[in-house]
């Protein structure tokens, strides 16, 4: 006797909350983008690097949007070098890595671009090849909600920049 009933698709709004667990960071808003391929991350300060023979990307996020005094520092393997076009029309090569996303309940490996998004308003895009598994509801947002983690790290950083205005002459 085989068993039919299949799980109904996630819906996403057009931004969620999702973390990048190899990359310890722990809560992004992201940008549904299904003009994108590929998902990119915000990232800055990035060189390529050899260890053991094998190359990797090292660099530095700013994951909350207009607050550029909270830094990560990361680090991944290199997967490849692309030339993106942007939704301008400009080409850039890119470095392109693996990162395993968490979006919901749900943890997989994507590949991810890095390019400086400072100027833009999310830190990271999501797309096409990342979202699969989803359908889309540009409608709404943020439909997952952020997770425990999220709400306690999103907390603390709250906290520490409270203190940090408090302090100041």
């Amino acid at each position: 006797m085989t068993d039919n009933h299949q799980k109904s698709p996630t819906i996403v709004g057009f931004r969620e909350w999702i973390s990048l667990i190899d990359l310890k960071l722990v809560a992004l808003k992201a940008k549904i983008d299904t003009g994108a391929k590929t998902s990119s991350l915000h990232a800055f300060d990035i060189k390529h690097v050899k260890r053991g023979g094998i190359s990797f990307v090292k660099f530095k996020v700013h994951p909350i949007q207009k607050n550029l005094d909270v830094v990560v520092s990361c680090s991944a393997p290199l997967l490849d070098r692309r030339i993106v076009t942007d939704s301008g029309g400009h080409k850039e090569l890119r470095y392109v890595i693996y990162a395993t996303i968490q979006i919901g309940g749900l943890k997989k490996k994507i590949e991810l671009t890095l390019t400086n998004r400072e100027s833009m308003k999310y830190r990271m895009l999501l797309g096409r090849e990342a979202l699969k598994q989803f359908y889309i509801d540009p409608s709404q947002s943020y439909l997952l909600k952020k997770n425990q983690k999220q709400r306690n790290y999103l907390k603390d950083i709250k906290i520490g920049m409270n203190s940090k205005k408090e302090t100041r002459p």
